[in-house]
Formats: C-alpha cells, structure tokens, sequence
C-alpha cells in the first residue's frame, strides 16, 4: 500500500491540465522516440486557463542522453551540466523543456542533489502528461516524491518554528536565494500562501513518513547551494546560447530580467553567440546578482 504522501503526489501528477498542454507533451515525446520516457509539466501556467502568448514549461525524461541524442556534444553536455534546454512550438503554443535522464532527475529530486534547481520545483504541484509505460510512470512519481521531503528537511534548521506551513515559506525562501530568479521580492512566500491547504497536506504527510536527516552544518549547506546554484544558473545560460534557437537572444532576455538591464544584442554577438554570451555574462555579475 503507497504512503500517504505518495498516494498525494500520484493524485496530483494525475490531475486534469490543459488538454492543449497535454497534446504539447505527446508532440514533444515524438521528438525523442528511442530516449523519451515521460514528460511532466510544471510552473506558473498551471494555473491559468489561457495559454496564449505564455512560455509553458516542461521536464523531457529520457532513458539516456546518449539515446536521445547520439554521441555528439550535447549528450555530453546534458550529462556533464544537467539539464539542456530547448525550445518548443505546437499547434500555436511556446514552450522550453528540459532534459533529463531517469537517473539524473531521481538523483536531483533527493536529498543527494549538489543544486535546488530540481527538487525545488517539483516540490510544487506539476503533471506527469505523458510516459511511455508503466514503469517509467512508477519512476517518475517515486522520484517527485522525494522533493517535498527533501526541502522540508533542509529547511527545518532554518525555520522559525515547527508548523510545517513554516517550513515550507522558509524552504522557498531559501532556495529562491539559490539560485537566479527574476520574480520579484516575496513570490518565495507567496507559493504556500496561494495553496496553503495543499502545502499543509503534503507537508504533514512527509514529516509522518520521517524525513532525511538534515545538513550537520545547515548554514554551511545552505551557503554551498547558493553559490554553486547561482554559479550553475550563468553556465546553463550560457549553455542556452548553443542549445536554444535564437540563444543569444534568450540570453540576453533572461539577464534582462534577471538583472534590470536593456541588453539589445548585436549582430557579431549573434554571429559568434560563445563570445557574445562571454560578453553579456559580467551584467549578472556587475548588479550583484552572483555573491
């Protein structure tokens, strides 16, 4: 019999979504039909009814990088700095999706994980949209439901009090600080407060089944996944300028955000985009957003 907390994350990653979403999953497996094993969809449009003109978020699970992408860079780089990330068109819909193997997004879902990138978003609510077969369904929601736990056993030495709404704000809190974000000073706090019965639900049912054991040194800890998160988010970017079409431009529209910048690329930078990102890169730096 499942526990408590995975039978909530079962019905949750198998809740209704948009069925325009839903076509986008399948379209995106077909991309990737001897590597795809499930496609889950997560973030802010979750909640909103119409997905014109938004940016949809999605994690692609592949067997292995070298099945989704043969023996070239990318698969070397997928495996080397997790994830890639691409974009995506349907039926008139945008998107980007990151790449992740089985192995990888279980490892970055658990307390193991050397970044928050991953467990801090599938601590929130997301669906699975679309898997290959049963058992990478069982996967995929076995790896989900370590990410609550994870969190709330990292932030339980940095919480003021025990109520586990507490935990929660204080998780958000400090992974927000982990990593670079563009959204605006207390959206941290402002996940548990949309959905505070959600939260209470999940977090009372992680702590029943006992989580991790904490960090000896949670300060300590907390420090060294910040720095390596903000450190990792300006590789990713720049990463994003090869794998992502137009990624210079994406680049510069993510330290636009990041940062308060008005970055407009030029066409050399477009031309050669490793020297253009290497270029735009100290704008994160210079407004203090890299500690």
């Amino acid at each position: 019999m499942p526990s408590p907390l995975l039978s909530l994350v079962t019905a949750e990653l198998s809740a209704p979504a948009d069925p325009r979403a839903a076509a986008m999953a399948r379209a995106l497996a077909a991309k990737y039909p001897q590597a795809a094993r499930a496609v889950l969809f997560y973030g802010s449009c979750l909640r909103e009814r119409n997905l014109d003109g938004l940016m949809l978020d999605f994690y692609l699970i592949v067997s292995d990088y070298g099945a989704a992408y043969g023996k070239g860079w990318l698969a070397r780089a997928n495996r080397l700095i997790p994830p890639n990330v691409f974009p995506f068109e349907h039926d008139g819909l945008i998107a980007k999706y990151a790449v992740l193997s089985e192995a990888d997004f279980a490892r970055l879902c658990g307390p193991q994980a050397d970044n928050v990138s991953v467990w801090a978003r599938f601590a929130q609510p997301s669906r699975l949209l679309w898997t290959s077969d049963e058992q990478a369904r069982a996967g995929v929601i076995a790896a989900v439901a370590l990410a609550a736990p994870t969190l709330l056993s990292l932030a339980r030495p940095m919480a003021k009090g025990e109520d586990v709404l507490a935990l929660w704000r204080a998780g958000f809190t400090l992974t927000y600080n982990a990593e670079l974000r563009a959204e605006r000073k207390g959206r941290s706090l402002s996940i548990v407060d949309a959905d505070p019965e959600r939260y209470r639900g999940f977090g009372e049912a992680a702590v029943a089944q006992g989580l991790p054991p904490s960090p000896l040194d949670p300060l300590r800890h907390w420090r060294r996944l910040q720095r390596r998160g903000k450190w990792l988010s300006v590789v990713r970017l720049a990463k994003a300028s090869f794998t992502y079409a137009g990624g210079i431009d994406y680049l510069a529209w993510k330290i636009n955000r990041h940062a308060g910048t008005a970055i407009e690329i030029r066409p050399w930078q477009r031309r050669w985009p490793l020297l253009g990102a290497l270029t735009l890169l100290p704008r994160l730096f210079l407004r203090g957003s890299i500690r």
